[in-house]
Formats: structure tokens, sequence, C-alpha cells
């Protein structure tokens, strides 16, 4: 049955069985976990249509393969408008949830995968591509969410996969049977894992010819057996334990990483996108940063925008707000948060059609939109603690403001500017300090470094892609060197 409502997506992740481990101990009603259920109401934000008049647009689209409406999440882009939209998507869905909302690794990996199995096939004999049409048109018509994972446990970061002292470490096959695969190891930081309907998996690195079991490609139901789950920490995350809205900062909303683990899981042949054509792989990994790197260019701006309304907000209870340098403060945090918007736009807009049809981002482009992610939300981030002042790392409990012995004086000396409430200041603090501090920051500070690639990674492509042979020849022109 196909999901059509936040509240029919909850329903159907409750239908799932899997094995969940939280803080030690397996979870046999994830859905309701205090800890988990944030980051699934941040999922289920993509199945609303919301009051913006832009988001049925924006949200949904026509699928190329059936001709239905589906959510862009399950899309294979099909234009340039498609890349932008994308972009424009995430950045709204952003501003609903202020977090990470789950659904863009599975849609990346999806379009990329869709034109690397085209030309595999083309150069190969095979015939992944049209098994992943068909699984393309079954995640459509159910509109279920997919998690995309790439990133493997890795082991000894100065080996490669076929030369560590555990193969388990990297994800590889482990048998192949007429029927399928069997594959063993781990993903990863798989954002979203726990709030997934399927696991669709993709080689880490561009491997060789000795490391073709690595080279591998599928999608797995999340309650497949041998599959387990166990849900990462972040800062403060214990807070949602204590059932104190006020002290989680963002009370709806959150993110979450899990490690994925593979312990013989069985896979079909029909849901097997790549097996041992370890030439192929490098174009799966190349194509899917270039795509999740174009993604950060609209998801952290929607959650960019929500911060500088926080630092509005925090100056105006503050009596600060007209402080010329509290104004060009937030100035550079809104210059900051278009650039990275702007990369996003323009990587979108200078895309081009691969041979499959499939429309793919400016790779530079979008590599240069990553790299200013790993640097410009930590910057908006440290102006706006600057903005909120140092109470963002000293205020008191909830509990504290709820105590009536201890509340009369909270509300006495923690009270900002005018008439305005005392615990409206802090609401605002208390976000703020989610945002930069706590959990809310693995998702906008740490994953703006590591997700997509670390620094590093985008480097070596801006490098790769910066022609610099041409450019050589444009001034040697202009100047008329031979």
């Amino acid at each position: 049955m196909k999901i059509e409502s936040p509240e029919a997506y909850i329903d159907s992740m409750r239908g799932l069985e899997r094995r969940i481990y939280v803080l030690g101990e397996r979870v046999e009603n994830p859905v309701d976990h205090p800890m988990i259920r944030p980051a699934m109401n941040a999922v289920a934000q993509t199945y609303a249509v919301g009051d913006e008049p832009e988001a049925e647009d924006l949200l949904f689209t026509k699928s190329h393969l059936t001709g239905e409406r589906i959510s862009r999440f399950t899309h294979i882009h099909q234009s340039t408008d498609d890349l932008v939209k994308k972009v424009l998507m995430q950045r709204l869905l952003g501003n609903r949830t202020s977090t990470c909302y789950q659904r863009c690794v599975g849609m990346d990996g999806v379009n990329a995968l869709y034109s690397v199995t085209y030309e595999c096939d083309e150069d190969c004999g095979s015939e992944y591509h049209e098994r992943l049409k068909e699984y393309l048109r079954y995640i459509q018509e159910e509109n279920l969410t997919v998690d995309g994972a790439m990133t493997d446990a890795k082991g000894d970061r100065g080996l490669r996969p076929a030369d560590q002292p555990d193969p388990d470490v990297f994800v590889h096959v482990v048998e192949r049977k007429p029927e399928g695969i069997v594959v063993r190891g781990a993903k990863a930081h798989q954002t979203g894992s726990l709030n997934s309907h399927d696991i669709l998996v993709m080689p880490t690195a561009s491997m060789r010819e000795n490391e073709a079991d690595f080279a591998v490609s599928f999608a797995v139901p999340a309650d497949s057996e041998g599959m387990t789950f166990v849900l990462g920490r972040q800062p403060s995350d214990t807070r949602k334990l204590e059932g104190s809205p006020l002290d989680v900062g963002n009370p709806k909303y959150g993110s979450q990483e899990a490690l994925v683990i593979f312990d013989d899981v069985f896979v079909p042949w029909e849901r097997v996108f790549m097996c041992g054509e370890y030439r192929q792989s490098g174009k799966v990994v190349e194509r899917f940063a270039s795509y999740h790197r174009q993604s950060y260019g609209g998801c952290k701006v929607g959650v960019g925008d929500v911060l500088v309304g926080a630092a509005q907000l925090v100056a105006f209870y503050q009596g600060v707000d007209r402080a010329s340098h509290i104004r060009d403060k937030i100035t550079e945090m809104v210059h900051l948060n278009e650039s990275i918007f702007s990369c996003g736009i323009a990587c979108s807009s200078q895309g081009k059609a691969t041979p499959s049809g499939c429309y793919m981002v400016d790779t530079l482009l979008a590599n240069v939109c990553k790299h200013n992610v790993t640097r410009y939300p930590f910057e908006i981030a440290r102006l706006l603690q600057d903005i909120a002042g140092g109470i963002v790392a000293t205020m008191p409990s909830q509990k504290d403001f709820e105590n009536p012995e201890v509340a009369p004086y909270l509300e006495k000396y923690l009270k900002g500017s005018g008439d305005i409430p005392t615990l409206e200041r802090i609401k605002v603090l208390k976000y703020i300090e989610n945002m930069t501090i706590g959990a809310g920051a693995a998702a906008y500070l740490t994953e703006s470094i590591h997700g997509a690639g670390s620094p590093q990674a985008q480097r070596i492509m801006i490098q790769r892609q910066a022609d610099l042979e041409n450019k050589v020849k444009l001034v040697k022109k202009l100047i008329d060197l031979d």
C-alpha cells in the first residue's frame, strides 16, 4: 500500500521487525523510543504536502517510468529543472525540521546507480539496469524510504580492502548461489537507517581486480534476516529520555545514525545491481558523491535559514537587535548561507544528461558546494553563539523552571528585554544550544565536515576537475606565448 501521509509512514515503520540496539539494550518498539522518534518525525515531513505554496511541485513529480505522481525522493532526474527543484525541496524541508530528514542519500544512490548500471550493461553485457528500473518502480509505487549505504567500517585506513586482516570491515560477497548472493560486513554512520524501509548498499571506493568481491551493490529490506542496527551516540542525546522538551532544544525533530551490520545476509539476484564489476565501482562512488555534495547546497541551507532566524529572534529578546555589530553578524550569516545555496543551484543548472537519460550535476561545482559546507556552517554557528552569549552553555534545566522554589528567581534574573517572557528567551537559547553544541550539531556541523566525504575528498575532486591545462592555454593565448 502506497505511503501517502506522515501518519501512514509512521504506521509502516511499526510493521518492521528489526534487531535494533540502543545504549546496550535491544529495543522492541523503536517507533516510540524517545531517542529514535524525533528522527522518524523528520522523515515523516517528507511525506507531508504542508502549507507552503511551492511544496507540491517540489516534493512530488511524475515518474519517467510509469507516468504516475511520485515522491521526488524516488525520482530519476530528467532535466536540470529536476536538479534545481531537488535543491529547493531540500531547503524547504530543512526549514521545516531544522535537521537531516534522511531520505537524500537513498535518492542520490539510485540516481548514481541509474547511469552506472546502464553503462555497465553496455560494457559488460550485464542486466543490472533493468533490475534497477524494476526496483525503482517498486519504491515509487510504495513511496518507500531508502537508506543509501556507502561508508564501510574500513578497519586499517592504511590498507586496501583486499589487504585487511579481517575482510569483513568492508561489505563483500561471501557466497554466490543460483538464487542470489550472501554478503557480510557493516556500513557505518548510516543516517536514517533506523527509519528506512530498505537499505541500498554501494561500494565505498574504486575497487581493483583482486577486490571484485567488494565491488557489490544491492538493496535489501531493513528487516532482512542477519541484519543488526546499533544506534550511535550524539551529544546530550539522553536529554530525550528525560521528558523535558525544553532541554532538548528542537523537541519535535532530530537525526540519528547507526552502525548497520550484515551478518551473512541473503540478497536475491533481482536486488543485485553490481557484483564483481570492479571497473565500474569508481563511477558509483564519484557520481554518488557529486549528487550528495549537491544535496548539501539545499539541506544545510534550509537549516541555516532557521539559525539566521534564531539569531534575529534572540537578539530582539535580549535587546541588542539594533546594535550595528549584531546586524552585521546576522548579515554575514545570511551571506554565508546564500553562498552555499548559490553553489547548489549552480551545479544543478549546469548539469548534463548521461547516456542513460539521467541528468548528472556539474561535478566541479558540486564539490565546490560541499567544500564550502565544510567551512561556512561552522562560522554561522560561531556567529550565532556570539550573538546569543555565554548563557548558551550555562542555562538551568526545565525542571528548575518547574520548581516553585527556584522558578521565581529564574524568571527574575534570566529575563531579557521588555515584556518578553523569560521562558520564551530560554526556548530560543536552548534551540541554539542544541544546534551548535548538542545533538542538533551532529547533523548540522559534524555531518557538514564528513557527510558525502571529508574536505580532502572534495579538494582531490576539485583538483581533478579544474582543467589547469586549459587555463594555462588561456593565458598563453592572451599574451601571445607559443
